[in-house]
């Protein structure tokens, strides 16, 4: 005898008719996993290539290899967690116990850092590789149903948006504390500090992660729950239908090349003190610049959209970033200190950038579920997985440019001459490179007309 299992608990959610506007608390205590969130995307962003080329004595072509392989795993496991959250949202009226098992990614860094003594090059670059594909499966399992979280909600389009911005001024919190703590930490360019750095930024991720655990549950029941189909889909399924939503569709291209952009100039900062400015102590400079601004300019960015709408908003924040970044082309011969401001302008670009387009991810959830799908958790792997797609490629550019320039790596922090063609890779990498591809991604969102579709409710 077969028996059907039935589905959880689903919160009572809002009196008919009425939008809830989520509490404040609660989406504070949701927010705070964005911190642990920020800590990994930062710190492999931010350090991982030059702790391979500088310290672990792996050539710029490797390097860019090892981070180019995880993610390219990432982009292939994302679309299946995304369908396998909403099999258990279907089974248990909720997604956080995926959520739980990214509480392990704290372990997963501490080890990505912790290189055996006496490895370099090629097989220490295997070591982080590895560790680098736990952490990003063990980040999957938790960012999936986090950032479905706002699809979930039964609040209308502006929530959404203010339900992204708290995350977002916490993310940039997160951001900010790991991209000028982590490079403070690792100064010396010796492993012993690296892996000092990793296990005390380890254990803040897994504390923001229970928190953010229990945000969740908060929001679902002051607001309700909104629950995916209930006939369970293939995750190649799932792909086509995300894929056929033209306007998600255009959003997701054009994010792809927002975040490759993004990353790129992460990982480029350290490259572009030490060998443009002249001067390693302006990495967390540069990186309090281009983030602490974001803080500040989410809640800016929000009137922004209350008052134009994403679209424009995301446009605008695109272009800022494409002027900001040609702007720097000219190098040191424009002074340190007009450099720190053109990165404060791409830091409040920065902040529209990762508002705007997330936010409009709920908004073509919603806008499906007005066609008769509901697929959040479809929707959002396939975001994250884009995402991840770019956080690999923009540094595997970056690397790549080195290459071609003729980086020479070293070890252990050592100092190393570097040619006249590699300083100007390290430069046009940083500046040319990036403003060439947010345009790009300018071009594709200007097709996007998600705006005019998206329900307000």
């Amino acid at each position: 005898m077969t028996t059907t299992k039935t589905p959880g608990p689903v919160p009572a959610g809002p009196v008919a008719g009425v939008i809830p506007r989520p509490q404040l608390r609660s989406l504070a205590a949701y927010g705070s996993g964005s911190l642990g969130m920020g800590v990994w995307v930062t710190v492999p962003g931010l350090l991982l290539l030059y702790f391979l080329t500088n310290t672990l004595g792996v050539s710029p072509f490797i390097a860019g290899l090892t981070l180019l392989v995880p993610k390219i795993v990432d982009a292939v496991v994302h679309p299946a967690f995304g369908s396998w959250s909403d099999r258990l949202a279907r089974r248990t009226g909720h997604r956080r116990g995926m959520m739980r098992w990214g509480l392990l990614l704290g372990v997963a860094m501490c080890a990505m850092f912790t290189v055996p003594g006496g490895m370099t090059g090629v097989w220490a670059a295997v070591w982080v590789g590895c560790w680098y594909v736990v952490g990003n499966l063990l980040f999957a399992s938790f960012q999936v149903p986090y950032l479905t979280t706002p699809s979930d909600l039964l609040v209308g389009y502006h929530e959404r948006t203010r339900v992204f911005m708290v995350r977002m001024v916490l993310l940039t919190v997160g951001l900010l504390v790991a991209g000028v703590v982590a490079p403070a930490m690792v100064a010396d360019g010796q492993r012993a500090s690296y892996v000092a750095m990793a296990a005390i930024l380890g254990v803040a991720m897994i504390v923001s992660g229970l928190v953010a655990i229990r945000g969740v549950r908060r929001l679902t029941e002051s607001c309700g729950f909104r629950m995916p189909d209930q006939r369970a889909h293939s995750t190649r399924a799932d792909l086509r239908v995300a894929w056929q939503d033209r306007d998600f569709r255009l959003l997701v291209l054009s994010y792809l090349f927002t975040g490759t952009t993004t990353h790129l100039v992460l990982a480029a900062v350290p490259f572009y003190a030490t060998y443009v400015l002249d001067d390693s102590g302006m990495i967390a400079v540069l990186m309090g610049a281009f983030l602490a601004p974001a803080v500040f300019a989410s809640p800016i960015w929000l009137r922004v959209s209350r008052r134009i709408g994403k679209q424009r908003g995301l446009l605008l924040s695109q272009l800022l970033f494409v002027l900001g970044t040609a702007t720097l082309v000219a190098g040191d011969r424009i002074g340190v200190a007009v450099s720190v401001a053109v990165v404060v302008v791409l830091g409040i670009a920065f902040a529209g950038l990762q508002l705007f387009a997330f936010s409009m991810v709920p908004d073509a959830v919603a806008a499906a579920e007005k066609r008769g799908s509901s697929r959040a958790g479809a929707y959002t792997g396939v975001w994250t997985a884009t995402e991840a797609v770019g956080t690999a490629i923009g540094p595997y550019v970056y690397s790549a440019a080195l290459a071609i320039g003729g980086f020479a790596a070293a070890v252990d922090g050592d100092t190393v001459a570097q040619s006249d063609s590699a300083l100007s890779a390290v430069l046009i990498g940083f500046t040319a490179v990036p403003a060439v591809l947010m345009l790009v991604a300018l071009l594709i969102q200007r097709r996007c007309g998600l705006d005019r579709t998206a329900p307000l409710a």
